[in-house]
């Protein structure tokens, strides 16, 4: 039960940090969307989504699964308040996996400087917290919509490319469904992060 709790409270902590991410840079960009929408916030109850903050990482931690992982509600991001609306798109779709990223890099920068009783609160705290951040941060960049990956993707092509590309935002949920029933956890994301916490963590 104790294990249970640390990982929703860590969950929470790292969807809520990635989203005021989003629209942090975007509010450093020029777009006031989000903190007119009341989304600049690190409250969780404004970025909470039922299915994915709620229902789907309670019944992952319920049935003990080894992946937990879920979603928030998209930060409202306006690209036409952007000065340079690709540019602004690529760094606000960034900023949440980056976010992910150094906040396990905080997080493991605690765990090797100080020293916690193996299976402590504090231990499992930060373990748990290089865990999901990891698996969010890298989740997040797989470039199918709705991730932040098909942001930066977007952003990055050219134009006529891009065009050709936009069947994804109709069938992006689908798609990604169906990657993670035939393993793009196991096969993908669980072994970079498994590389990732070596180097962090050893």
């Amino acid at each position: 039960m104790e294990n249970i709790i640390i990982s929703i409270i860590v969950f929470l902590l790292v969807i809520v940090i990635h989203e005021f991410a989003h629209g942090y840079v975007a509010f450093r960009l020029g777009d006031t969307t989000a903190k007119e929408s009341g989304r600049l916030t690190l409250n969780p109850i404004v970025h909470m989504d039922p299915v994915g903050t709620l229902l789907l990482p309670a019944l992952l931690i319920i049935s003990h699964s080894p992946v937990i992982f879920g979603w928030a509600k998209p930060v409202p991001i306006n690209p036409h308040n952007f000065k340079d609306p690709k540019r602004g798109i690529l760094l606000t779709s960034i900023a949440g996996p980056a976010a992910n990223f150094i906040l396990a890099v905080v997080f493991a920068g605690i765990f090797k400087l100080v020293i916690f009783p193996h299976g402590s609160i504090l231990w499992t705290f930060l373990l748990t917290g290089i865990l999901i951040s990891l698996i969010l941060g890298i989740f997040n960049l797989m470039p199918i919509p709705p991730l932040d990956g098909s942001g930066i993707m977007f952003s990055l092509l050219p134009q006529k490319a891009a065009l050709k590309l936009t069947w994804l935002n109709r069938y992006g949920f689908i798609i990604l469904i169906v990657l993670l029933y035939i393993g793009l956890f196991d096969k993908v994301i669980l072994p970079l992060v498994s590389f990732l916490m070596k180097i962090l963590v050893g």
